[in-house]
């Protein structure tokens, strides 16, 4: 295999959003007021649950994971977005391209395995018949701090083994063509629809590991929000019922979101060419920063205990 060597290509052209170059101004505004909303939720859910003693609990753990990812996610991408909109800087190395393209999957990726992971949390949670729905519970005593070390390590393992491989399939291509990424951000395919030589196998593999890990992990997040919807139906009390609904509807509006823009944005690199441009890549921009904007508000504010911590640090006196 023939490597690429970056230092003989010049650097990439990031277009924006092609045809709505009079709206740069307002959609940079926007995502950027999106950006301060994600970056200032995220840092509160780690704060508070850093410094709260009662929050450090399994699901706490996860979600502050959930949150740190969230973080890295919209970081990866808007100040590359927001770099070209208000000064104009288009060009971006070929390597600092890669390692865009590189942490934007990885997060991606670890997103998809928290959620699944915090879903199976929700299922225990469920089905344990001493106390109601998403509170502290019984498993608790099962995912010891060792196991949620562990289980984060591999969340990271997964997600880089899955994204190194595709990084590999690029570094192999030939760039001859046009140097212009039509797109805010690099990404795989926008990245290898540049070569010269034929990208079957990078198309093959993108769409193998998307099915085998985001897809497997939406399936079995199905799984696991149709079992615990099934329990709810059971609880004796309607306003535990009530209750319930209003937390899991919540979780599962996100989740919804975040895999419906995931696999429209992935599918449609591939089979959309139909599909008018700017709306492709405005879409691939929210799937990556909806998600880390609307996660602190559902698993933050709507979770009493960090709810009650937040408003108590707020009240203080000075």
């Amino acid at each position: 295999m023939v490597f690429f060597n970056s230092s003989t290509y010049r650097p990439f052209l990031l277009s924006g959003f092609p045809g709505l170059e009079d709206s740069h101004p307002v959609i940079s505004i926007l995502f950027c007021a999106l950006y301060l909303v994600a970056l200032m939720g995220n840092i509160i859910i780690l704060v508070v649950i850093r410094v709260e003693q009662s929050l450090h609990a399994p699901m706490y753990f996860f979600l502050s994971m959930l949150a740190a990812t969230d973080l890295g996610l919209c970081t990866a991408t808007l100040p590359t977005l927001l770099q070209l909109f208000w000064f104009k800087v288009c060009e971006i190395d070929f390597d600092a391209c890669l390692t865009q393209m590189f942490f934007i999957h990885v997060f991606s990726l670890m997103e998809s395995g928290i959620l699944l992971t915090m879903s199976a949390i929700l299922l225990a949670m469920a089905f344990d018949r001493y106390v109601a729905i998403c509170a502290p519970l019984h498993y608790a005593t099962l995912l010891t701090g060792s196991l949620i070390s562990k289980v984060g390590l591999a969340l990271v393992a997964r997600s880089v083994a899955v994204v190194t491989p595709g990084v590999l399939l690029i570094l192999r291509l030939h760039f001859c063509r046009s140097n212009v990424i039509h797109h805010t951000y690099c990404e795989n395919m926008g990245i290898a629809k540049l070569a010269c030589n034929n990208i079957s196998l990078n198309s093959i593999y993108g769409l193998t590991a998307a099915l085998l890990t985001t897809g497997l992990d939406f399936v079995l997040i199905s799984l696991s929000y149709c079992l615990i919807l099934r329990t709810v139906f059971q609880l004796p009390s309607r306003e535990a019922r009530t209750k319930a609904f209003g937390t899991c509807g919540a979780h599962i509006c996100v989740i919804l979101i975040f895999y419906t823009l995931a696999f429209f944005s992935f599918f449609t690199h591939r089979f959309g060419n139909h599909i008018p441009r700017h709306v492709l890549i405005l879409l691939a921009n929210l799937y990556l920063l909806v998600p880390p904007t609307m996660n602190p508000i559902v698993y933050g504010v709507k979770t009493k205990e960090i709810r009650m911590r937040v408003l108590g640090l707020c009240n203080q006196p000075k």
